[in-house]
């Protein structure tokens, strides 16, 4: 899971405006029009076009393959928010996967899956990565921002304490002194020391722009001066709504292409915090959401299935329309969008149908690919086989 995504800092959305299922003929599923959609039931779906017809490489096929089979234990173990599919049906697919050749994986997902397209297939994508900043483990003269784990009196609230959320959970915050429940600490008093001295540091950064915009991606490395790597991970968040500062600029008049203008991507955005650095940091403080780490071991990142994410492999979706670990077919203005992507990972910013989060690993590459990320296209859910049908007759 991730704290925003490269489009949260543009403020980009996309949205759908769709209802219930009702019935309706050859494999069709639509909604009535000016109901807000909550899940991909909702949003209503067609039968796409058959999964050998789709111009998807073989080198392609091969790594979502793989992407795929690494999800099977999640997939077939947990509920499936979007309301398409129950974990029983992805067991025939999970089965064939474990030993199915990767040289073949264009069949696989021929003979295993069934294109559809939920709502008018109407995609956005950006991008994300694994970005790499310099950071330490142990505070030492420029390296004082600190890398914090989740506080322990960050908790949600008892029932009673506090209004409950949309969804029906109750709200993070903190219990004071005197036993009231009020919002946990913002960015800005955490800026300001709210956290000082509570032991929380698992790292020090030294850069908090840096820092800033790793947030937003939710995990990195943190590389000190001796070569040696600390990766970390998304662990909690303290409650507050993410607000993208790429938003609030653009409301402002400064992104576009006008002198004194920067640019929508994630290094225009970065150059005007670095230029403007009082006016920079007042932008950063007016996202008030903040991200605690934990330290990662192993394989990763890994995303919101508990999966590792793979470059040109992962992608990020809103589980309420994609079931996780689900393929998803993308044909995109950019091609470097366009393929199959497995949806392994979620993130603040991609809500609603048919948007998604292309993962790019680690690098220079990844950071020039995934800061410039914004492309339309068109999306399609590969389910497996028979689901259509069923979804249809119920």
């Amino acid at each position: 899971m991730r704290g925003g995504g490269i489009a949260a800092l543009a403020g980009l959305a996309l949205l759908a405006g769709c209802g219930r299922i009702i019935p309706a003929p050859a494999g069709v599923v639509q909604p009535p029009a000016g109901v807000a959609a909550t899940t991909a039931l909702a949003a209503g779906f067609w039968a796409g076009p058959p999964i050998d017809s789709l111009a998807i490489d073989q080198n392609d096929a091969a790594a979502a393959l793989a992407s795929f089979r690494e999800s099977c234990p999640r997939l077939t173990a947990r509920d499936d928010a979007s309301g398409l599919t129950r974990p029983a049906d992805w067991q025939q697919a999970c089965t064939a996967a474990t030993k199915w050749p990767e040289g073949q994986a264009l069949r696989f997902f021929a003979q295993h899956f069934e294109a559809v397209k939920i709502g008018d297939g109407k995609a956005f994508a950006t991008g994300y990565y694994e970005p790499e900043i310099a950071g330490v483990r142990t505070r030492q003269p420029g390296f004082d921002v600190p890398v914090y784990a989740v506080p322990p009196d960050l908790v949600r609230a008892n029932p009673g304490d506090a209004p409950p959320n949309a969804n029906g959970t109750m709200p993070l915050g903190r219990y004071d002194e005197s036993g009231k429940f009020v919002p946990y600490y913002d960015r800005g008093q955490i800026y300001d020391g709210a956290l000082e001295g509570k032991g929380l540091e698992i790292a020090w950064a030294a850069d908090r722009v840096e820092m800033f915009f790793l947030q937003i991606q939710g995990s990195g490395r943190l590389r000190a001066p001796d070569g040696s790597v600390i990766r970390i991970g998304y662990a909690g968040q303290n409650g507050h709504p993410y607000t993208g500062i790429g938003g609030v600029m653009r409301q402002r008049g400064l992104l576009g292409t006008l002198p004194g203008q920067y640019s929508g991507s994630m290094q225009g955005i970065m150059q005007y915090v670095r230029e403007q650095p009082e006016a920079g940091n007042a932008l950063m403080r007016e996202n008030k959401s903040f991200v605690f780490f934990r330290e990662l071991t192993g394989e990763g990142p890994l995303g919101a299935l508990g999966v590792p994410v793979r470059r040109e492999s992962s992608v990020a979706a809103d589980p309420a329309f994609v079931p996780l670990g689900a393929p998803v077919w993308l044909k995109m203005e950019r091609p470097e969008a366009s393929g199959l992507w497995v949806a392994q990972d979620t993130g603040g910013a991609i809500k609603g149908a048919n948007r998604f989060d292309t993962f790019w690993g680690a690098g220079e590459d990844a950071r020039t690919i995934a800061g410039g990320m914004s492309s339309r296209g068109e999306a399609l859910l590969l389910l497996p086989k028979g689901t259509v049908a069923r979804l249809g007759a119920s």
